[in-house]
């Protein structure tokens, strides 16, 4: 009996300069606890293809069954949202801007499961056309989202705020209830939801949390708290990544099927 091959979810790498004594390189870096939390939490195999570029999307979704687009101490540049930049000393990661926010188009339009994760989940709103607040902090009404920086990394994945979930969403499910705690670790958020997406989760100042893509035809959701922080330790962490994997391994099967097809169209005709 041959053995299944490995469902396999892509993560897009930051890239940043690295180094000492004024000597810096390049580096692309990926998260231990975003390639853990699939490997674990989605029963997948995380996967980078460095270097990647927009003309090879399509061919390198031919080869996974999922994509998901982590956070990072970078932000999305704001010109991709008509403003310019308010916080010159906060990093941004223009390279990877230019890969993901093509990716976001091309999973939604080609059908593959996606999951977004604090900066995934604001590369996926301004992907589609929404804006972002570039300092949360400062605008009337909203509070500050920022984890304390100087504290331990277990206060500050620690629950901070509840969040509001749409009655009957999937979001609910997950959590078992229409309310659910989660962690805040985000200086930037959503100041207009593009047209695509729908809200699914609001914080107590109104600020979305949680959305979906409407009308997609898998797995499609992304949120603005850090789910991957340990997520087996939190059913609800837990249930997203649970969730996400079982599309992804829904994908890999299509894609196994097609391929027997593929194969067996050739042996027909040789």
């Amino acid at each position: 009996m041959n053995k299944l091959p490995p469902c396999m979810v892509w993560l897009p790498a930051d890239h940043r300069l690295m180094g000492d004594h004024g000597h810096l390189m390049p580096f692309l870096l990926l998260g231990d606890k975003y390639a853990r939390a699939v490997k674990v939490g989605a029963q997948a195999q995380p996967v980078m293809f460095p270097l990647a570029e927009t003309g090879d999307i399509s061919d390198l979704l031919a080869m996974v069954d999922g994509v998901m687009l982590t956070g990072s101490p970078s932000n999305v540049h704001p010109s991709h949202f008509d403003e310019d930049v308010a916080d010159p000393s906060l990093p941004l990661d223009p390279a990877r801007d230019l890969l993901t926010l093509a990716l976001v188009k091309a999973c939604v339009h080609e059908g593959v499961p996606l999951l977004g994760v604090c900066r995934g989940f604001q590369e996926i709103n301004v992907a589609l056309g929404g804006r972002l607040h570039q300092r949360v902090h400062e605008v009337p009404g909203l509070a500050d989202h920022r984890e304390p920086k100087t504290a331990p990394f277990e206060e500050q994945y620690a629950p901070s705020h509840p969040i509001r979930l749409a009655p009957g969403s999937v979001f609910e499910t997950w959590a078992g209830g229409a309310e659910a705690m989660v962690n805040s670790l985000h200086g930037q958020g959503i100041s207009q939801l593009a047209p695509g997406l729908e809200a699914l989760g609001h914080a107590p100042d109104g600020l979305v949390e949680a959305f979906g893509v409407k009308g997609a035809h898998t797995f499609a959701y992304a949120v603005q708290f850090h789910p991957e922080w340990r997520c087996w330790e939190t059913p609800f962490y837990a249930a997203i990544f649970e969730a996400f994997g079982k599309a992804c391994r829904q994908r890999m099967s299509l894609r196994m099927q097609a391929a027997d097809l593929n194969r067996s169209r050739v042996t027909l005709g040789a």
